[in-house]
């Protein structure tokens, strides 16, 4: 047989092969309801922040894919240091139409800390994909005089005015709490902890000089810190920040207690279809390597992740795993 004819004639075969692989996934999609008509993201921190840009940037690229027909909808159910919107996800539709948008905090720390806490990161939710990483950060206003430029600089100063030793955090219970919490633990200065509802209120009082330090996503200093509203001095990395690598790590600067790299990501309601949060995962992860969206989070020192759902839930037990010691260590729950 001619060569081109037989190419031909192979291609020919392979046609009815390759519609009979799909059709069993189309049936599959179409089962679910996919593509859904529409999908909200529902985080609980307030706009302008790393929650709610790593919310926005992926909602606007569902657009038009095998899960949504549309942009997701970007609800800021704030409250309850990110536990209404976990409820709110969790008692919602199981349709795939609710994604839950957390950092890994309120799932695998929070339970070290609420001794009646109302859902169940393992049972109640399923990972669909984590979506980006950060490393948090300490920063100082305007209350720390200029001469304060590490870590150790800012201890000593908390030191000789325990007055206004203080920091603040998006969050009770969130990671930039326990980091500061570390810090004085390890440290013996007494630091009092502030906490707020995300991290955007914190920062906005530590440049108006109401507040001595902020720790929080080190993206969420970025602008001001270029600025000069605040000062950066640590980050929580293993690495220095890309996005500020002139800043030393706080194992660098002898904290290495401190290294702390934590993700956002992506949750369903545990009885969301299989094929639905297989779909989710794929619109996700071709979000994830858009242009647009990697350049947006690096404005806020987020760094793309993705991955598989699988990854993801065998990650979030390790967290989970890594952080009760510490949290027996600090003795912080909901109640103290």
């Amino acid at each position: 047989m001619n060569p081109l004819n037989r190419r031909h004639a192979l291609q020919t075969l392979s046609l009815p092969l390759a519609a009979s692989a799909l059709a069993p996934w189309a049936a599959w999609a179409q089962n679910a309801g996919l593509p859904l008509e529409q999908v909200k993201i529902i985080n609980g921190f307030p706009p302008g922040g790393t929650a709610d840009t790593t919310s926005r940037r992926i909602g606007e690229k569902l657009l038009g894919t095998p899960y949504s027909k549309t942009a997701a909808v970007v609800e800021n159910k704030t409250g309850g240091a990110g536990r209404i919107a976990i409820d709110t996800v969790k008692n919602g539709p199981s349709d795939g139409s609710n994604l839950l948008l957390t950092p890994y905090s309120m799932m695998a720390i929070y339970p070290h800390i609420y001794k009646t806490l109302s859902y169940d990161p393992f049972k109640d939710f399923a990972p669909v994909c984590i979506a980006s990483s950060m490393a948090h950060g300490l920063a100082v206003g305007p209350m720390v005089p200029a001469t304060v430029k590490t870590v150790k600089d800012f201890v000593a100063w908390c030191k000789a005015n325990p007055k206004d030793a203080s920091y603040g955090s998006p969050a009770a219970g969130s990671t930039p709490h326990f980091l500061g919490a570390l810090l004085s633990l390890d440290t013996g200065v007494a630091m009092q902890h502030i906490a707020y509802r995300g991290s955007v209120p914190g920062v906005t009082d530590v440049i108006g000089g109401q507040l001595a330090a902020m720790f929080t996503p080190h993206g969420d200093f970025l602008a001001n810190h270029r600025a000069g509203k605040i000062r950066i001095l640590a980050t929580s990395g293993k690495k220095r920040s890309p996005f500020v690598p002139d800043i030393p790590t706080f194992a660098e600067q002898g904290f290495a207690d401190l290294t702390v790299e934590e993700w956002f990501g992506f949750f369903a309601p545990s009885k969301t279809p299989a094929a639905v949060v297989s779909a989710a995962n794929a619109a996700i992860n071709q979000a994830i390597k858009d242009k647009g969206v990697v350049d947006s989070w690096a404005t806020q020192g987020l760094v793309p992740m993705g991955g598989s759902a699988d990854d993801m839930a065998k990650d979030l037990k390790r967290q989970f795993d890594f952080w009760g010691p510490i949290v027996k260590r600090i003795g912080f729950t909901a109640e103290s």
